[in-house]
């Protein structure tokens, strides 16, 4: 990349210390995967042991679901409570003080079956869904804020890289042969612990974001000193004059509460936009595969499915670093657009392979093929992008409020889909993927008509063009040079 020179030490300790937020969060949805059948008989053995008799099947459908699901309601009151924080105490004293959360939520998981309660392990999967659902929304502000514009796109990938490496550390570890096994789960769910102590002893050397000590605090000086040592260059009267023109907006519109992005003609279609997009990403079909992937392999023929689920997370992880270097050459509207029909087309194949199985052997071998290339159109779009297009959808005012609102929204649906999935599956059969398909195919059309593209684009003109187009949609921006991508129209795409 052209702009490489950019990329300094300081930045890249500040960029990678905030995403092992990231990978925590990644790892906590993917944890929980393989060693499935290994906790329902823990919790077998526990209402066993305190009721005389085997627990129903109907029971250890329920107290799974709720294992895996219970994380994402946790997700939701996290993601809710992001600006409460990051405006009173600053986008890096948060991330610190999340970490609290995440050691709490280790030690209940990491000694229920010594205590022989499950329901410390559900109530341990509550709180490190409320750290993920803060640190999610923390990372995305923090990197956004402290990356050049014309890397913004791709350190804001970093934080999805983090995510999918954490859930291939999870698939890997909880390989039965390592700690996915009936002695050493309790570990694989205590892991989380060691992260935490990681980002809490490299979180003091990370600057505190120039824009928030600039725009909240009102500290030129000490905001000038940070953008210095994280562009590696004196030369930031550019970033500054971009933050004070940002600060003089702010001024005007002070900051925003969750009312009254719903409320303002300014802000009602970013925000629309914004929650759209978070949907895109969760109802696309995504986590039904992360969640249950070791069961659908099981379905599908396959003798060893903890490795075909361990190749999902390389697929995951190879795309994801794709999409790092294509995302500010390609743009982010229409790697998302790619992403989705992709995702699409991959689900109709999905469908077709499950659905003849019972009639032709090798489509164990085709539904294995359409997995891979579910996860790896996620990858190049619906992965990364709704994560940091809120952020560059909104200045400064507005922005934690739209992060809340917008993570919200990814919590949500991402419990609908972990806690319903396992039934809706047993109503459909092998045609479960069809419902993910049609969803698909609609944020295809929302996207192509509604998301404006904002690679190259300062946080306030990207506002300013929201401003500008009157809530009439992507197409109506009237300024014809500056917004000509929000209209599709880049020579360069």
């Amino acid at each position: 990349m052209e702009c490489s020179g950019q990329v300094t030490p300081q930045l890249m300790l500040a960029v990678g210390t905030a995403v092992i937020g990231s990978l925590q969060f990644g790892y906590n949805t993917g944890v929980i995967n393989a060693p499935q059948k290994t906790i329902e008989s823990f919790y077998n053995e526990t209402w066993t042991g305190r009721h005389s008799e085997s627990i129903s099947q109907t029971t250890v459908t329920a107290l799974w679901s709720l294992s895996v699901a219970i994380f994402s309601v946790g997700g939701m009151f996290g993601s809710f409570s992001v600006g409460l924080f990051v405006n009173r105490f600053g986008r890096r004293n948060s991330m610190l003080m999340a970490n609290v959360l995440a050691v709490i939520a280790a030690v209940l998981m990491g000694f229920s079956k010594l205590a022989a309660s499950f329901e410390m392990l559900i109530i341990g999967r509550f709180i490190v869904g409320l750290y993920s659902g803060l640190s999610t929304g923390f990372v995305t502000i923090y990197v956004e804020e402290i990356s050049p514009t014309t890397l913004r796109g791709a350190l804001g990938t970093l934080h999805q890289l983090g995510v999918v490496i954490g859930i291939l550390m999870a698939q890997i570890l909880g390989i039965e042969s390592l700690l996915g096994n009936a002695s050493l789960w309790p570990l694989l769910l205590g892991f989380t612990l060691l992260p935490a102590v990681l980002q809490c002893a490299l979180l003091p050397f990370c600057p505190e974001s120039p824009r928030y000590l600039l725009i909240n605090q009102n500290e030129e000086s000490k905001a000038r000193s940070i953008l210095v040592k994280l562009r590696g260059t004196d030369e930031v009267s550019e970033d500054m004059q971009e933050m004070k023109e940002e600060s003089q907006q702010m001024m005007r519109e002070k900051t925003v509460t969750i009312p009254e992005l719903f409320r303002s003609p300014n802000y009602r279609q970013p925000i629309f936009v914004a929650v759209m997009l978070q949907l895109s990403q969760q109802l696309s079909g995504i986590n039904a595969v992360i969640y249950y992937s070791t069961g659908i392999f099981e379905r599908a023929g396959v003798s060893q499915p903890v490795y075909a689920t361990i190749g999902t997370g390389v697929v995951n992880t190879v795309f994801t670093v794709v999409s790092l270097f294509v995302v500010e050459r390609a743009g982010r509207r229409p790697l998302h657009l790619v992403g989705l029909m992709g995702m699409a087309v991959s689900a109709v194949f999905l469908t077709a392979a499950l659905a003849l199985l019972d009639h032709f052997h090798w489509m164990s071998f085709v539904s294995i093929a359409a997995i891979f290339s579910f996860v790896a159109f996620f990858e190049i779009g619906p992965g990364p992008i709704p994560w940091f297009i809120v952020a560059e959808l909104f200045s400064q005012g507005p922005r934690p409020a739209a992060i809340a609102v917008a993570g919200f929204s990814n919590w949500s649906a991402n419990f609908l889909v972990g806690m319903c999935f396992q039934y809706v599956e047993l109503l459909c059969g092998p045609y479960v993927f069809v419902i993910f398909t049609v969803l698909l195919l609609g944020f295809f059309v929302f996207t192509y008509f509604k998301v404006p593209e904002t690679k190259g684009r300062s946080f306030d003109e990207i506002a300013a063009g929201f401003r500008q187009s009157g809530g009439q949609g992507a197409d109506r921006y009237s300024a014809p040079e500056e917004f000509n991508t929000l209209r599709g129209d880049d020579p360069d795409l």
